[in-house]
């Protein structure tokens, strides 16, 4: 019987880091770069969810920095 990762080429629950090609999937899955992948793996740890929320978050800005920069100087 095949694993999760034959079954759906390089898929798996998980972000594996040791995995050139599965990085590249969720990559393009969460339109992200590879090192923004490591990067949210490194900080937030392996589950798609979690990285996900982390680089929206990190796309984001806050209300505040958004009043910042309306204000004329």
């Amino acid at each position: 019987m095949a694993t999760t990762t034959e079954t759906h080429t390089g898929t798996t629950n998980r972000i594996r880091l040791d995995d050139s090609q599965n990085i590249a999937l969720w990559a393009r899955k969460l339109d992200a770069s590879s090192d923004q992948i490591r990067d949210a793996v490194d900080t937030v740890g392996d589950d798609p969810s979690d990285v996900e929320m982390y680089l929206k978050g990190s796309r984001s800005t806050t209300n505040s920095e958004r009043m910042t920069e309306s204000r004329p100087n």
